[in-house]
């Protein structure tokens, strides 16, 4: 059994290997290995921006996502079951502790749930150019990131690469059925509700959010990692001011140097100073810190 490829002078782990099981997928962050009945989930510290991976990991956000996802899966079980089996690494090499969970299988649903209770990224483009968002109209004159009426629930596309694809109801009616559709669309605002109304005492706006849901024993079950950085808006309750992009607990910082770089976005995706890597990283923990109450 073989240690993750580390950068030792940043101390991330960039990509993993275990030959004694089965790799089922390396996407832009985890790594998915299959154990027969389960699957193992590792959260490596791999960033993408602008649909690249970049060259230079972001030290701790591994670790931060996974203990994140851990936090809501706890903070959430009476709403919903989830896949989560056990963190126990005890048989794998030390830089698997802390970013890695073992997980059920489950059959995922295709679609990614996503709820907006502000209007902001590919919503506010929407809006802009259709006065909606995946078909669902909304009231003139709404600013970027202004609250909306009410949450809303605006499915996509699962993309293997580039962009999710925002679609309308009627498509995840045609794509899944109705009854299925209706279910995941209330989860997915309820899920977002409970856990906006807690984040908001806790200084943070969560602006939107994705859920991806699986199916085990005929069960909703959800899956994946659950209101991350990377998966979410978080925004600084204190700073909030419509009318703008609002600050927020992501890569803000990797795409501002990207931007200033003059970058193609086209490969290879450059490194990145380490100061750029560092600031990066503070913002994942501080938003872990700010939600929990704890430190990494």
């Amino acid at each position: 059994m073989t240690s993750p490829r580390t950068n030792q002078a940043a101390k991330v782990v960039l990509e993993t290997s275990l030959p004694s099981l089965k790799l089922r997928a390396r996407g832009k962050v985890r790594d998915i290995y299959d154990d027969g009945d389960r699957l193992l989930f590792v959260a490596t510290d791999r960033i993408s921006a602008f649909d690249y991976i970049l060259a230079t990991g972001i030290p701790d956000k591994g670790r931060v996502l996974t203990q994140m996802t851990l936090f809501w899966f706890d903070f959430l079980r009476d709403v919903v079951p989830n896949h989560f089996l056990s963190t126990d690494m005890s048989a794998l090499p030390p830089e698997f502790e802390g970013r890695s969970m073992w997980v059920r299988k489950a059959e995922m649903v295709e679609v990614e749930c996503v709820a907006r209770g502000y209007i902001s990224g590919s919503g506010w483009k929407d809006y802009q150019r259709t006065g909606a968002i995946c078909g669902i109209p909304l009231p003139a004159g709404l600013r970027e990131s202004d609250a909306l009426p009410e949450p809303i629930f605006t499915p996509a596309t699962k993309a293997q690469t580039g962009h999710d694809e925002n679609i309308s109801y009627d498509t995840v009616v045609n794509l899944i059925g109705a009854g299925l559709a209706s279910k995941l669309r209330d989860l997915t605002l309820g899920i977002y509700k409970k856990a906006a109304d807690y984040a908001r005492t806790r200084g943070i706006i969560i602006a939107d959010t994705k859920f991806e849901f699986g199916i085990i024993n005929g069960q909703i079950t959800l899956a994946d990692e659950v209101l991350t950085p990377d998966s979410s808006r978080f925004w600084p309750l204190a700073s909030y001011k419509p009318g703008g992009a609002q600050p927020s607990y992501d890569k803000q910082y990797v795409r501002d140097y990207l931007e200033s770089i003059h970058w193609n976005k086209q490969p290879p995706a450059p490194a990145l100073p380490d100061e750029v890597a560092q600031r990066t990283s503070e913002k994942y923990r501080e938003a872990y810190r700010e939600l929990t109450g704890k430190s990494l």
